[in-house]
């Protein structure tokens, strides 16, 4: 990425910024986040999106939470953390990496609290900027080992946004492209619009065209016909959640491309850090999927698209069965065929 998706400006005393990716493509605008409630609303209203990035930007969140603490003592410093941590967490329901970063930002601060409160809160910043430059480096390990799987002249489908503007710099399913074509192979893609909000037309286009690869905009009714024409050599998608037996949550319309891609047998790989697996949870359908507000699909560019009072569902994401999967992507490697052992032996480091 030739810019920043999320960064912390200065010392304990400084803030978090961000890339406003509501008002991308038209302008590329930082917005500053010195709050949590600053944090919480640049989530919530899909600021910053993506589920690596929204687990960055948790845990900034976090700090900007306690950074002012005039707590004494650890047991009413953890409490404050804690009190900010809850309420971060009811941003967004379906990423997991939001509540994963939360925990870890916890833990750092149990597994620390013989250290002064002034010394915690550094630590906390460190362990923050720790997750954010573990993402980088997990980003490429996806996109080097997700580019084995492609071939020269492959032309890609993908879905939503999962690129580096979802991520601390390079991303999850568009760094699968960005690899390959550093290693000099001619790749392309087709991306859908992803309705409601267009985060494929306004977001992965733009990272793509940055990239110099050659991508073409396609609306979310299309996909089915690209694939007829024999023009997609495989689907890469990002996740936000990822049950025990490979089932995925990703944005809404991605099961129905996994459809269409078994229907013309054509891969469909899911790329993802192992921090996205949730465990504790044994099948997709105990993912929670949040609900948006009808306005984004009732109104569009400030135009009114559809009757008032019409009746309106908003699911943001749907569930990809694990069969419809033809490989996980991780930085660990890639599970072909995901079921519950592989995917368990894979996030335990036992494959």
């Amino acid at each position: 990425m030739p810019v920043e998706t999320i960064r912390w400006k200065g010392e304990l005393e400084g803030c978090a910024e961000l890339i406003d990716q509501t008002r991308l493509p038209e302008e590329l605008v930082y917005v500053r986040c010195e709050t949590p409630e600053d944090m919480w609303e640049a989530i919530k209203m899909l600021r910053v999106r993506g589920a690596p990035a929204i687990g960055i930007a948790a845990a900034m969140g976090l700090v900007l939470g306690v950074k002012d603490s005039d707590a004494t003592d650890f047991d009413a410093f953890v409490q404050e953390l804690r009190e900010v941590k809850d309420y971060l967490a009811t941003s967004r329901p379906t990423a997991v990496n939001l509540f994963w970063a939360l925990d870890r930002m916890e833990r750092t601060a149990r597994e620390n609290s013989g250290l002064g409160v002034p010394e915690l809160k550094e630590r906390l910043l460190e362990e923050a900027l720790r997750i954010l430059e573990e993402d980088r480096e997990t980003c490429r390990r996806i996109g080097r080992n997700g580019a084995e799987l492609l071939k020269d002249g492959n032309t890609v489908l993908t879905h939503c946004n999962a690129g580096g503007l979802a991520t601390a710099d390079y991303g999850t399913a568009l760094a699968v492209l960005f690899a390959a074509a550093e290693r000099g192979m001619q790749v392309g893609a087709y991306a859908d619009e992803t309705r409601p909000l267009l985060q494929g037309a306004r977001l992965t286009t733009w990272e793509l065209k940055q990239a110099g690869i050659p991508v073409t905009l396609i609306c979310d009714n299309m996909a089915a016909q690209v694939m007829k024409e024999g023009r997609i050599d495989a689907v890469v998608v990002g996740a936000d959640r990822i049950a025990g037996n490979g089932d995925v949550a990703n944005k809404v319309g991605t099961y129905g491309v996994s459809v269409l891609a078994a229907h013309h047998g054509i891969p469909f790989y899911v790329a993802a850090p192992v921090s996205t697996f949730d465990l504790s949870l044994a099948c997709g359908e105990e993912i929670p999927i949040e609900e948006r507000d009808p306005e984004e699909v009732t109104r569009w560019g400030g135009r009114t698209t559809a009757p008032d009072g019409v009746d309106v569902y908003t699911p943001a994401f749907d569930v990809t069965p694990a069969a419809n999967v033809t490989a996980i992507i991780t930085e660990k490697g890639v599970i072909e065929h995901p079921n519950a052992q592989k995917v368990r032996a894979h996030v335990r480091g036992e494959q």
